[in-house]
């Protein structure tokens, strides 16, 4: 072979290999990254065309629901029949914006496999179950209910847990959406109308807004002292109105203003009872930043928070 002729054979050879570098990289690396993207339209087919399984809470109370259309069978809407209650933990399925919240996390057991894909080929000849999975939380419909009639207009979040397991009872997040309005095909103007709102109601604040602890940290600053064997239950504090804070012009003062209790001094037991600012903002600088922190860290504050989808973590924050 002469030189102009190896040099062609090269120059294919090298090509032909890119082009299959580059056709499997597409298909096997970068292919599920494409498959999945909202904007395909053959994920909005396989989403409407799969069953969902049920999403229960506590008590049985349906949450979300898959209903086949009545022209044709085959083809399921997701229902969420608590409209706005649910919709920053349960989230939506939508063939325009994807899956939030449990709809996304679960949204592999909650599918059905009766379909024709080659996962779905797989599972069947491996004897798996290819139902719709149903999901059963362990949230409480009315806690649910009482928490977002707490919070009214206001923008905020409540979550209660269960303290003995950690079971989320209750995920409030306002204001809130209803999940129904935005599942079509023909829903993006009621998409970017949320998008648009500046009360962002599509913002979850239960696990994805940081906020300050405020007196919640009193629980931190009292286990760090006694803890630490700074201070017990019954020992007594100086019970000012007001407490100046060092290097600055600023005070703390405790709610309304006056004394935590009747007189001069005051138990660590009752200023916990009567969550006194003065005398925990006192103990505070007592103890230092470093025992805080410490403390802290050991109540879940600097980590990952282990849930069914990223959620902020607390921050306390360094020195500097």
């Amino acid at each position: 072979m002469n030189g102009p002729i190896r040099k062609v054979a090269i120059a294919m050879f090298v090509a032909f290999a890119v082009l299959l570098l580059d056709i499997t990289y597409i298909q096997a690396i970068a292919g599920p990254g494409y498959r999945d993207d909202p904007r395909n339209p053959r994920l909005q087919i396989g989403i409407a065309g799969k069953e969902r399984g049920l999403i229960l809470d506590s008590g049985g109370v349906r949450l979300a629901q898959s209903e086949a259309l009545e022209d044709d069978p085959k083809l399921f809407v997701r229902v969420y029949p608590q409209g706005d209650l649910f919709a920053h933990s349960v989230g939506f399925t939508s063939s325009l914006f994807g899956d939030w919240g449990l709809e996304s996390s679960y949204a592999t057991e909650l599918r059905s496999k009766r379909d024709l894909t080659i996962s779905d080929l797989i599972d069947a000849l491996l004897g798996r179950d290819l139902q719709a999975q149903n999901l059963e939380l362990t949230l409480v419909t009315e806690l649910q209910r009482l928490a977002k009639e707490a919070l009214g207009d206001q923008r905020g979040a409540v979550v209660a847990l269960d303290p003995t397991t950690g079971a989320v009872l209750a995920f409030a997040s306002t204001p809130t959406f209803d999940p129904n309005s935005i599942i079509g095909k023909s829903d993006a103007d009621a998409w970017q109308e949320l998008s648009n709102d500046p009360a962002e109601p599509l913002r979850d604040r239960a696990s994805r807004q940081s906020y300050a602890p405020g007196s919640t940290f009193k629980v931190i600053t009292a286990a760090a002292a006694i803890e630490g064997g700074v201070a017990g239950p019954d020992t007594t504090f100086a019970n000012p109105a007001f407490l100046e804070l060092p290097g600055s012009t600023s005070v703390i003062r405790n709610f309304a203003g006056t004394l935590c209790g009747g007189g001069d001094e005051v138990s660590l037991r009752e200023a916990f009872r009567r969550s006194c600012n003065t005398v925990f903002g006192q103990l505070a600088m007592d103890l230092g930043p470093q025992v805080l922190e410490q403390q802290a860290e050991a109540f879940g504050f600097n980590r990952e928070i282990p849930f069914e989808w990223e959620a902020l973590a607390g921050v306390f924050p360094d020195d500097s």
